[in-house]
């Protein structure tokens, strides 16, 4: 089994790292492989609803959301995390998960999702509340852990003192692990869910 981790802080190694960090470590100890990606400083632009995607399978712009398409294929679970900016997430990351979920034709179905967030003081369940959407609108089922999944801190040093952040991290693991297991064991007796066509209804008639 594969966690994928997406770090959107423009930050490599701060107060977001720190806890996706907490995170790999207890992934790592239940067996589960991880690879984490550095989004929130690379040069991405938004989503120009061009619909090129459509008809190519993969997104016109050339770049990390492309690189990462195939190993969100790949991976069990995806772990999204971000800074508070203006109570809400890094800009960078909102654009990357735009054209990626758009973008991505595979069937992301009970693929198990994660989203933390961190900020020195407030902003942090708005934040929380936007990157969760990524997963309900695609059917994949949302990892919780013993609270909100958020860590505070202006710096790695400050994030790495808090130690309920931490724990939240390291139960949000073991649940996210619980659950990737559990699916992979409900797929192999009784299969994904069947699924209806899908119906689109405008409010314009």
């Amino acid at each position: 089994m594969k966690v994928l981790l997406v770090n959107g802080s423009p930050h490599a190694q701060g107060s977001t790292y720190t806890a996706l960090r907490e995170m790999q470590q207890e992934f790592e100890k239940s067996g589960i492989d991880t690879e984490m990606i550095h989004v929130g400083n690379k040069d991405i632009r938004g989503c120009v609803a061009c619909g090129s995607c459509r008809k190519n399978g993969k997104c016109a712009f050339d770049d990390l959301v492309n690189e990462t398409a195939p190993k969100f294929e790949a991976c069990d679970g995806l772990v999204v995390g971000s800074p508070v900016y203006y109570a809400s997430a890094n800009a960078t990351l909102i654009a990357f998960l735009d054209r990626l979920f758009y973008s991505a034709p595979f069937d992301k179905t009970m693929k198990v999702g994660a989203s933390v967030v961190s900020a020195r003081r407030g902003g942090l369940s708005a934040t929380f509340d936007e990157l969760n959407k990524y997963f309900t609108i695609s059917g994949m089922p949302v990892a919780s852990g013993q609270y909100w999944n958020s860590i505070h801190g202006n710096n790695a040093q400050e994030a790495a003192q808090d130690e309920e952040g931490l724990q939240i991290m390291r139960t949000l693991a073991k649940n996210m692990a619980f659950l990737m297991k559990s699916i992979a064991l409900g797929k192999e007796k009784f299969g994904l869910p069947q699924k209806e066509p899908g119906k689109k209804t405008n409010f314009i008639r």
